[in-house]
């Protein structure tokens, strides 16, 4: 099983919470810029609370969306932003990451994909998530963080 979970909307320790009932063993971080204006998000604060859960985390930077799509998403266009993440998922780097990826999803561990975005629809969590499925047959789950 392959999960996914945005954090939008969402206090640090609710996805701290949905991750642990669901014994994530790997938080994958997608995010292109593992920064974030909301509180606990920022990637040393996040690991470093994972950390203490014992859940472990890796960030793959050249899974995230480019500029150009980030800028799509912000303006609610997500079928533009999809349309540039599908381009970017056939550069060098995106496919390493992948390649990376989807080596961690065979091995049975029980993994994680990170964004902002809540609603699965409108990530590029979800192509990543139906790549990784596509490749090694690992049934995907999106989890959704309680209220803060």
């Amino acid at each position: 099983m392959l999960f996914t979970i945005g954090y939008e909307g969402a206090t640090q320790g609710a996805v701290l919470d949905a991750l642990r009932r669901n014994k994530i063993a790997l938080l994958v971080d997608v995010r292109a810029v593992a920064a974030s204006r909301k509180p606990g998000f920022s990637k040393r604060q996040f690991a470093a609370a994972l950390d203490e859960h014992g859940i472990a985390y890796l960030h793959l930077q050249k899974l995230g969306t480019p500029a150009e799509g980030r800028q799509a998403a912000r303006a609610g266009d997500a079928d533009t932003m999809l349309r540039i993440y599908e381009k970017h998922l056939k550069t060098h780097d995106a496919r390493e990451a992948m390649d990376e990826l989807v080596a961690l999803a065979a091995s049975g561990r029980r993994i994680c994909l990170l964004c902002f975005e809540r609603d699965v629809n409108h990530c590029h969590r979800r192509r990543i998530a139906e790549i990784v499925h596509q490749r090694t047959g690992v049934s995907v789950r999106n989890l959704e963080p309680g209220p803060p």
